[in-house]
């Protein structure tokens, strides 16, 4: 009995230093694998990258990266960088396509026919090249590889209070919907899975997202 008093304090205490640095340890090693991989993504995908640039620049007139605002982590707004894959005045015509909106509650804008979409940008947005420049946003800590992706600043002001939950973490490249049907999933499963997600995040469920993301790029199922 006296063994047993003695030694369970220690154990009691040994178990809460080790729940303690599971949660220290999990946010730096989920920033060293972002980091570690992109930086090597970027290395091996240089070539395609310059290529794809070059195409979209023969192709039509305006910058090659396409900047746009989201929100991100705690609704805090951010630069996001892509490929461009639409005219220049896309966000103007979007005015007068409103009513085509294919997407379920109107939040997410999304035409499987877009007409801005140029010739490239419809390779490009198939094979999610055009998403490649969003390395660079996980590089400078705005995304991380894996999260909810960063929602336009007007469809944020639709959330409801459920559905900004999903600004809790840091948004990611890639999540449990983009590999599971991307915009084929409507809106509120979205954010369903993406609830799920940060419920059950960990280094072990980032890699094995990242892993599922490579099949379904080839896939490129609900890729428009």
């Amino acid at each position: 009995m006296t063994k047993s008093k003695i030694n369970l304090p220690f154990r009691v205490k040994f178990y809460k230093l080790i729940w303690r640095a599971r949660f220290a340890i999990t946010p730096l090693t989920k920033r060293m694998l972002d980091i570690s991989v992109s930086l090597i993504a970027l290395i091996i995908l240089s070539p395609i990258l310059l290529v794809v640039a070059a195409l979209i620049k023969l192709e039509s007139k305006g910058a090659v990266i396409f900047k746009q605002n989201r929100i991100g982590l705690n609704g805090v707004p951010f630069t996001m960088f892509k490929l461009r894959s639409m005219s220049c005045d896309a966000e103007q015509q979007r005015k007068n396509l409103e009513q085509s909106n294919e997407t379920a509650n109107g939040v997410i804008f999304k035409i499987k026919q877009d007409p801005r979409i140029t010739r490239v940008g419809r390779i490009i947005r198939k094979t999610s090249i055009d998403e490649l420049p969003q390395l660079f946003n996980v590089i400078k800590g705005d995304m991380s590889l894996v999260g909810p992706r960063p929602p336009l600043p007007d469809e944020v002001s639709q959330y409801s209070r459920a559905d900004r939950l999903r600004l809790a973490v840091t948004p990611g490249i890639t999540c449990i919907w983009q590999i599971s049907g991307r915009s084929d999933i409507p809106f509120k499963q979205q954010v369903k899975l993406d609830i799920q997600y940060i419920e059950k995040q960990n280094l072990w469920f980032d890699l094995w997202v990242l892993l599922k993301t490579v099949p379904a790029v080839l896939k490129a199922r609900g890729a428009y």
